[in-house]
């Protein structure tokens, strides 16, 4: 048989079949509601058959969520590869931020370096990990972020301390200033009301702390219980997600209390998750180092895998509005950007803008 034309029936059989479940449901619920509501009792309906239809009703919603979700997404995507802008003498890319205006930021592993890249994937600038200090000194960034008034915060577990780049000071080239001591910082972000997310690996915690105009920490506040804290990300409700290295990732709420753990509202096994990030469905987006993969946890449905061939060692990782994924692959030194939705997640506010994130142009051949 013709691809196009099997292609063909088989949309129209699932959208006969949605429709006529649309149907028989309306026509159910205009027969029962006004009897259900003028007279008393149930008629001959038993309570195990509204036992089994409420069953067999929540079994159908989850098909169809997935269905709607599998429609929704593409798996395997790759449209573009950027290459370590520090090259092949240190380690591989590990730490990633996406900016709102299409910028970045990039840090590797064993390098002294940030690098900022612009919309294109070229480097708009490099920023040496300097102590200003006495003595001097680099310290190795293991993940980055950018804080809301647009400072460049990291992570350096070397030093068990947390970095900001002041872009004021330092004969008008900036300075880093050493904001915090932490046990064993990996993970780095921030969080929908500005708070800075730290995820402290040998200590087990995730911190939370703000910092004022003169980098004093305000508000600092620590989650505790957690089995190798790797990668933070925030979610939109205000919560947090963290990955940890003993096959687990958790959801945290705006208070910081434990809202879920993945691997048992979704019965999913890890192998060892490392980068998340939360896109703007609240959909939450997990890399697996171990199994090679980039999984999807919906609000609604079963996990859909996005990334199933094609990374070496995923590591940190980060989503665009436009429905693009860029992941850091330590394994071959490389940010791999995937496009996991069919169309943007949400509704642009610019009705002129363009559909598509124009600065990602598709991967070319090999």
């Amino acid at each position: 048989m013709d691809y196009t034309l099997q292609m063909s029936q088989q949309k129209e059989k699932l959208l006969k079949t949605i429709y006529s479940l649309q149907l028989k449901s309306i026509a159910t619920l205009q027969t029962a509601s006004p009897l259900l509501s003028s007279r008393r009792g149930m008629g001959m309906v038993t309570q195990h058959q509204v036992h089994q239809l409420a069953d067999k009703a929540k079994s159908l919603c989850g098909d169809l969520d997935n269905i709607k979700n599998l429609l929704h997404y593409c798996q395997d995507n790759l449209v573009r590869e950027i290459p370590n802008p520090g090259g092949s003498r240190y380690g591989g890319v590990s730490g990633i931020h996406r900016s709102p205006d299409g910028s970045t930021y990039v840090t590797a592993e064993g390098a002294p370096w940030v690098h900022v890249l612009g919309s294109t994937g070229r480097t708009l600038r490099s920023l040496p990990c300097q102590d200003p200090g006495k003595g001097g000194g680099t310290f190795l960034p293991e993940d980055v972020t950018v804080t809301r008034a647009g400072m460049v915060a990291v992570a350096d577990m070397t030093n068990g301390a947390v970095w900001v780049f002041n872009p004021h000071t330092g004969l008008s080239k900036g300075d880093w200033v050493k904001i915090r001591k932490v046990g064993s910082p990996r993970g780095i972000a921030v969080d929908s009301v500005g708070k800075i997310l730290v995820a402290d690996y040998a200590e087990g915690q995730v911190h939370s702390f703000a910092l004022d105009h003169a980098f004093k920490v305000l508000h600092a506040h620590s989650v505790p219980d957690l089995q190798g804290p790797r990668y933070v990300s925030p979610a939109p409700s205000g919560g947090f997600v963290v990955s940890e290295e003993c096959g687990d990732v958790k959801v945290f709420t705006s208070s910081r209390r434990l809202l879920c753990s993945l691997s048992s509202k979704y019965g999913h096994r890890f192998g060892n998750p490392a980068g998340v990030c939360v896109d703007v469905d609240g959909s939450v987006l997990v890399a697996d180092e171990q199994l090679r993969t980039v999984h999807l946890f919906p609000e609604h449905g079963a996990p859909v895998c996005l990334v199933s061939a094609g990374l070496r060692r995923p590591a940190g990782m980060a989503c665009s509005p436009f429905g693009h994924l860029f992941v850091a692959d330590a394994g071959e030194n490389c940010v791999k950007v995937f496009k996991y939705c069919v169309r943007p997640p949400y509704h642009l506010p610019n009705p002129g803008a363009p559909c598509g994130d124009p600065s990602l142009v598709p991967l070319q051949p090999r």
